[in-house]
């Protein structure tokens, strides 16, 4: 009798059961080598009362997640003229785990103007966006980043030299690509035994490969000057004879499709004359003889300097001043 009740009640009493984890359920952007622990528990009444028991516990380890992403920094093609010009990228270690990356800069891309030569890449050591000579770690080849971590951003520079025979206006790209240095492939890869901890290494999406190119526009800028004169006599004539006013005309032609910076064009006041006073201008406007106060200034022993600053190429800047014939 005892038997059938005990028996009865171990079919007939509800059965709870409970799993427990001791992790976080497994999502994209889990560390690798995170361990995923898992154990399931019941609780059931029998003749004796409740009772619990519980299972093994099944222990998963995450493996790593192979990806990177390689973006350009700059808004655009950035400007260039024969000699260095320097492209910004950004490295993003987009696995679940450190990795370092292996930087290929490839100056050959199809339709290019010409090709530029690649001289060196570089690590943004002081963080600041721009590349400093001297500062910035160049990478000895192969060209490798540090390890990354997960999610971990790096901005690399690619120094390249523009050839002397580029002409303005021409266009060029360059191609940097980030190669995880555990290894590529095609997505599912494994590389068994080379992921954190001792565990497996897996190509996600990207292929553990990507690649971003950045342009240079050559813009060459050439300065021009035209000097002329004209003359007025005391007669109001144009002879050049004592008392004879004479007014130089400097043009300053900036042809080019790039800019110029400090551009200051100085002229000596002839022998043989005296600078009129307060007399210059710079395209038709007035300027003051003091220094500092505006572009230009003026003396009979310094003679004249203007100060045009930055100038864009496909403009005409005219200077003019007077001096008196002794």
């Amino acid at each position: 009798m005892n038997t059938q009740t005990t028996t009865r009640s171990l079919f007939t009493a509800p059965i709870a059961v409970l799993f427990t984890l001791s992790a976080p359920a497994l999502a994209d952007g889990v560390d690798a080598g995170t361990l995923i622990e898992n154990t399931a528990s019941a609780t059931y009444e029998d003749g004796d009362g409740p009772q619990t028991a519980t299972s093994n516990t099944v222990v998963v380890r995450v493996d790593e997640l192979l990806d990177v992403t390689v973006t350009s920094l700059d808004s655009g093609p950035i400007g260039g003229a024969p000699g260095e010009a320097v492209l910004t990228f950004e490295i993003t270690n987009q696995g679940n785990g450190p990795e370092a990356f292996e930087l290929t800069a490839n100056p050959a891309v199809a339709g290019n103007d010409f090709d530029t030569t690649v001289t060196s890449i570089a690590v943004d050591t002081n963080g600041n966006g721009t590349y400093d000579p001297g500062v910035d770690a160049i990478l000895t080849g192969p060209e490798t980043t540090p390890v990354l971590a997960s999610d971990e951003a790096l901005t690399v520079f690619v120094i390249v030299e523009v050839p002397v025979d580029s002409a303005d206006g021409e266009a060029t790209e360059v191609e940097l690509t980030a190669d995880a240095v555990t290894g590529t492939g095609a997505p599912g890869t494994v590389f068994s035994g080379q992921g954190v901890d001792g565990g497996d290494a897996i190509v996600g999406s990207t292929g553990a490969t990507a690649s971003a190119t950045g342009a240079i526009i050559v813009g060459i800028t050439t300065v021009d000057l035209t000097k002329s004169v004209t003359l007025e006599d005391p007669f109001g004539g144009t002879s050049a004879v004592p008392g004879s006013i004479a007014t130089f005309t400097i043009n300053a032609n900036v042809a080019g499709s790039g800019s110029v910076d400090d551009l200051v064009v100085t002229d000596a006041i002839p022998a043989g004359t005296t600078y009129v006073a307060e007399s210059l201008t710079l395209d038709g406007v007035s300027l003051t003889d003091a220094s500092g106060d505006d572009a230009g200034e003026g003396s009979d022993a310094s003679g004249i300097s203007v100060d045009l600053g930055t100038v864009a190429g496909g403009t005409v800047h005219a200077i003019t001043f007077d001096v008196t014939i002794d």
